[in-house]
């Protein structure tokens, strides 16, 4: 009985940090992280622990746990992902929050979230704002169909989405009636940057981390013309990367946005830039 393979012994032993196993061995068995720790003696058949150890294997050799899981937790809500898109992070969540600050929850207001991957921006407006009506945009027709089905599993029909890149493509009726508010988590990372080689973003989709050049491509292209798709007093929110607040408030300026503001996201870096059209 003692060489039976247990939820404990199977943690111990599969090389990995708690945080990790626990993610894995959980998704294998169904159960939560509290489950696991209160039922650490319960055994675990050969063909969960097969493929337990199989995941425990390919997170070791480097894969992100959110793909081998196939789900990312962002603002409280479960969200599908996959190697098509990138990983929903935390420090996306210090835009949601600029977002909602700026969107009134008592009236409908219209909302353009470019470059939506998963759709979590999108998305945890929609969930906050019930009478928001949301429009999703990519590129990435794989990116658009993961986003459309997070939808249908939230049950959040305030969402629309479409296939386009950057304002290019956008619907008709989007170029016609301007919006309250457009956020973007674009591609921001310089080209060469030695992080794309390291950790999670070996794995993720390069032209979703990188524009190439200085990395502020994507973020002159929707800086700029933003302002005609927005509502007098309309908002524009993006998130950039390290060290490029002063530059991306530079192109606000220049772009004469007015009421320019920085958030910084838990660990202190300066995350987002919102501004208002004049």
């Amino acid at each position: 009985m003692s060489d039976a393979m247990t939820v404990r012994r199977a943690l111990a032993q599969s090389g990995l940090v708690p945080v990790d196993a626990h993610a894995l061995l959980g998704h294998v068995l169904g159960q939560g992280r509290a489950w696991l720790a209160a039922h650490g003696e319960d055994a675990v058949d050969r063909t969960q622990a097969e493929a337990f150890f199989a995941l425990a294997k390919r997170r070791r050799d480097g894969e992100p746990v959110a793909y081998l899981t196939g789900v990312r937790e962002f603002w409280g809500l479960p969200l599908l992902v996959s190697p098509a898109v990138l990983i929903p992070r935390p420090e996306t969540e210090t835009l949601v929050e600029l977002v909602l600050a700026r969107l009134p929850s008592d009236r409908p207001v219209r909302v353009l979230d470019l470059g939506t991957g998963s759709g979590a921006i999108a998305l945890a407006i929609a969930h906050e704002r019930p009478r928001a009506q949301v429009l999703a945009t990519d590129r990435s027709t794989e990116a658009l169909d993961l986003a459309g089905e997070n939808a249908r599993r939230l049950r959040l029909p305030n969402v629309a989405f479409a296939c386009a890149d950057w304002y290019a493509g956008l619907p008709p009726d989007a170029d016609d009636t301007p919006f309250d508010l457009v956020a973007s988590n674009p591609p921001y990372v310089a080209a060469g940057d030695p992080h794309l080689a390291e950790g999670d973003l070996r794995f993720e989709p390069q032209a979703a981390l990188t524009p190439g050049g200085d990395g502020l491509g994507a973020l002159r292209t929707i800086i700029a013309g933003a302002g005609e798709r927005l509502v007098s007093g309309g908002t524009l929110a993006v998130e950039h990367g390290y060290e490029q607040s002063e530059a991306v408030r530079a192109l606000f300026a220049a772009a004469e946005f007015t009421d320019i503001v920085v958030a910084r996201d838990l660990a202190g870096i300066a995350r987002v830039v919102a501004a208002r059209t004049r």
